[in-house]
């Protein structure tokens, strides 16, 4: 049983920052790529970054220079540091974790930027 568990997400100001972490739990092996995605309103599911065993990073070009995705191997966690939050990164974040092939998800945080 794998389960990844978000949090830090909230509300926040625009030009504001937050810092998301995800923690693996349970029979966790192997993990390659962790990542995080979002899901706006009325807006299909969108990667936001990824970030595989080696350190090797991959952002969408929306959150490029604003957005650091970073991993703790060790304790099979994960981070999205936020910077200069926009209106539009309003989305329930939602952690990724890629296991011998198989896709996990956490159950999102709720990430709200104010005017």
């Amino acid at each position: 049983q794998v389960q990844l568990v978000e949090s830090g997400g909230g509300l926040v100001q625009a030009g504001g920052s937050l810092r998301l972490s995800c923690v693996g739990l349970g029979s966790i092996l192997n993990i390659n790529d962790m990542g995080w995605y979002r899901q706006a309103p009325g807006k299909q599911r969108e990667l936001v970054a990824i970030i595989n065993g080696y350190g090797t990073t991959n952002y969408a070009d929306s959150v490029k220079g604003r957005f650091t995705i970073s991993r703790d191997n060790a304790k099979n966690t994960v981070y999205l540091q936020m910077n200069s939050l926009k209106l539009e990164d309003t989305a329930v974040y939602y952690c990724n974790a890629v296991m011998w092939g198989v896709h996990y998800w956490g159950k999102g945080t709720l990430v709200t930027v104010s005017s």
